[in-house]
């Protein structure tokens, strides 16, 4: 704890999604941001500014933001390609870290990453931030009640286009940088399958394309289709697209034997004369925009988890099972057949 009796953070990166992290550390009574690391120092005391934060240090090396005393927890909010190598010196220098996703772009990178963090025993939490989207709360509790019995069929669909309207567009497209349409966004919608689902992948077979204009110059294909084999029989599909035009769609289906729920609709047989859809208000994960996202919930949890020094559920132990399966996609799709996972 800082002299305040507060976690120190510091945030590397000061783009879109930084400012949220900063504002949801900046409300939990635990945590205070103590830092802001960025290329340009400059850019780093602006943000601090324009977040409003007196007492915040600027850096313009990562290397001498982890040396800060202060600074117990690290948010990593820079462009994917960055998130190996600072992860795994955040790691060694012993700090607690929130990364964005994806955490690497290749399997080499993940298990640097995987192994490094199991070995300095620190706290993490990846950014798959809707797992604390309220609609996914509300199903997850119609899941833990059996409302629609025993799942054995899910779909996640993750359609959002990403062109020069989107913060992140310029290196989005670059395949050294985006990596692919999984790995740069659609991996919330298969984390988001394995958290529904609570089963272990065992296959991924997949396609990929591009529209034949390519408008957006991606490198890589940004569409894709991506079937997954659990151990039990199970199947789901995801389908990413980031170069689509439409407004943003993150759609849920999870089929049971005893009904359906459709993100907030539900149908079931337990339901004693119902006859349509039940629709449930709540707060869908309908916007690209980072604002919308319910990172309170994901930092507050974080915080939880060093105080009372328990393992997130979201961590990277678990996040590199959702990162496998976005590689494999890759692979099955280059190579046109099934691949077994875990990946070797």
């Amino acid at each position: 704890m800082g002299a305040e009796g507060v976690l120190g953070v510091g945030v590397v990166g000061t783009g879109w999604v930084s400012t949220e992290h900063i504002r949801a550390f900046s409300r939990n009574p635990h945590t205070r941001v103590a830092a802001i690391c960025s290329r340009d120092e400059a850019r780093a005391r602006a943000k601090a500014s324009a977040v409003g934060l007196t007492k915040c240090a600027a850096y313009c090396r990562f290397e001498d933001m982890l040396q800060d005393p202060d600074v117990r927890i690290v948010s990593i909010c820079t462009p994917h390609h960055l998130h190996v190598e600072q992860a795994v010196a955040a790691a060694k220098a012993g700090k607690h870290i929130l990364i964005e996703k994806p955490i690497a772009l290749d399997l080499a990178g993940l298990r640097k990453v995987e192994k490094t963090v199991r070995e300095a025993r620190v706290k993490t939490v990846v950014g798959f931030v809707l797992r604390w989207n309220p609609l996914f709360d509300m199903i997850k509790s119609l899941l833990a009640q059996q409302t629609i019995g025993d799942i054995f069929y899910g779909e996640v669909d993750y359609l959002h286009g990403i062109g020069p309207w989107y913060g992140q567009y310029a290196w989005n497209i670059r395949k050294a940088i985006g990596g692919s349409s999984l790995l740069t966004a659609g991996c919330h919608a298969i984390d988001s399958l394995r958290w529904f689902l609570q089963r272990e992948a065992v296959e991924v077979m997949a396609m990929s394309n591009r529209s034949r204009s390519n408008t957006l110059g991606y490198e890589y294909d940004p569409n894709s289709v991506t079937l997954i084999r659990f151990a039990d029989g199970t199947i789901g599909k995801v389908a990413s697209s980031v170069e689509c035009s439409m407004p943003y769609a993150f759609n849920i289906e999870l089929l049971g034997e005893q009904g359906t729920i459709r993100n907030n609709q539900v149908f079931s047989r337990k339901w004693p004369g119902q006859s349509g859809w039940a629709t449930f208000p709540t707060v869908l994960p309908d916007s690209g925009d980072v604002t919308h996202h319910p990172f309170f919930g994901e930092i507050d949890h974080l915080v939880e988890c060093i105080l009372a020094d328990k393992e997130s559920h979201a961590n990277v132990a678990d996040s590199v099972r959702t990162h496998e399966i976005c590689l494999a996609s890759e692979i099955s799709a280059t190579d046109r057949k099934p691949v077994a996972l875990p990946l070797k």
